[in-house]
């Protein structure tokens, strides 16, 4: 297949983050003492219900299930960790939430303090002046690697989603943590840290494992470990890189049959990717063989010095998520005695507290076409939606569908 001057290049788009990021790199947060304002959070807390039976062994629930049957290949239920509860709650920024916790002894603080240390991560690369200035200075060649290669474009926005996706990995592998003894949110922060293990999921895992198994609860992993040193165990690593393995072969089979009906490399990039989401568009265009690893993951000498933008990422994230610890004070909500919200007609406005990236915002454009529902706006900076509805079944039609993606659907 003819990429039509597609720019896809995986190791000049990572050279092309290094540089923006520069070796001053979130170098003021990644101090000893990030500001992660004081703020009291009410959360409330549901029991996830797994299926009975062999089948899942009792620890699956019916949505995990499925997600593994059709997309964890060759992954068996009783290589999966799945969470306990799921929480929901707002930020510090009135924005909605939603994680999960156990079965590990880390509780509620440490989804929520995570969030918070995104928020201060996220707000450090906003106000990196050097960094913007090096972005805004790109050429049209930089430019355009990075739109056909990135599923996010501009270097901030890349930045923040891999503040996103590690603050998502701290809180995923966080249920893991009664496997190596820790019972404190702060030393397991710091453990995953010191272990390179952020670098670790960005070389063993592919992004929407890592993000649609996140927003279920649950993980297909083990730790082991000790002394502040983590590791996944054996059968982990092997079983991570055979399913990123089958991904990449699926997404090659896709543009195979793409070829064959006479697309060219854009249009089944569109039509795939785009509008029917069944293959990854970092994967499509991957050249036989090539091995691919998150862009912030590489390391590369900028100026003589060494910059890896994912390596500042995770000592920002686990310095901002110390303070936040300390930080934050936290108690579940008293029970709601609020009905369901009625249907009205006309223009109306919902949370989805998962939303990360552009990728969701394919997704849940894919969700609102399937329903013929009319999609106003996503805003994923603050996790909302604005649609217009024809009536309360076409609305529930929707968030059943956004439910069964992944999505948690927050009215009000």
């Amino acid at each position: 297949m003819q990429n039509e001057g597609i720019r896809y290049d995986r190791a000049a788009a990572a050279r092309i983050l290094a540089e923006v990021a520069g070796a001053d790199f979130l170098a003021g947060l990644a101090g000893p003492a990030p500001a992660v304002a004081e703020v009291s959070v009410e959360y409330r807390v549901e029991e996830l219900s797994p299926e009975p039976g062999p089948e899942s062994e009792g620890s699956l629930t019916t949505g995990q299930r499925r997600y593994l049957e059709s997309y964890m290949r060759p992954c068996r239920p009783d290589q999966v960790v799945s969470a306990t509860h799921r929480i929901t709650w707002r930020d510090s920024r009135g924005i909605a939430n939603s994680g999960h916790i156990g079965p590990g002894p880390l509780g509620p603080i440490l989804p929520i303090a995570a969030r918070e240390a995104v928020i201060a991560v996220g707000d450090a690369i906003a106000e990196a002046d050097p960094v913007t200035a090096r972005s805004d200075a790109l050429d049209d060649d930089a430019l355009d690697v990075l739109a056909d290669t990135t599923t996010d474009q501009e270097p901030a926005e890349i930045f923040r989603v891999g503040a996103e996706a590690a603050g998502r990995a701290l809180v995923q592998h966080g249920m893991l943590a009664g496997q190596v003894g820790i019972e404190d949110p702060v030393e397991f922060a710091e453990a995953m840290c010191a272990s390179g293990l952020y670098g670790t999921v960005a070389s063993t895992w592919f992004w929407e494992l890592q993000a649609s198994t996140y927003r279920r609860g649950m993980i297909p992993a083990s730790l082991e470990g000790t002394g502040g040193r983590l590791r996944y165990t054996t059968e982990t690593v092997a079983l991570l890189a055979e399913m990123k393995l089958r991904t990449i072969a699926d997404a090659n089979d896709v543009m195979d049959q793409a070829r064959e009906a006479g697309l060219g490399a854009r249009a089944a990039i569109q039509r795939y990717h785009v509008e029917l989401d069944q293959i990854s568009r970092q994967y499509a265009l991957l050249p036989a063989g090539e091995r691919p690893v998150c862009l912030g993951q590489r390391a590369h000498q900028v100026d003589g010095q060494r910059v890896q933008p994912l390596a500042a990422v995770a000592e920002a994230l686990t310095s901002a998520f110390r303070s936040a610890v300390e930080s934050v004070r936290i108690a579940e909500a008293p029970a709601s005695g609020a009905g369901e919200v009625r249907f009205a007609a006309g223009e109306q406005e919902f949370g989805v507290p998962d939303m990360t990236c552009r990728h969701c915002r394919v997704t849940i454009t894919a969700v609102f076409d399937a329903q013929a529902a009319e999609l106003i706006e996503v805003d994923l900076h603050g996790k909302r939606v604005r649609a217009r509805f024809t009536d309360a079944g076409q609305r529930d039609r929707v968030y059943a569908d956004l439910r069964d993606s992944g999505y948690t659907v927050a009215d009000g």
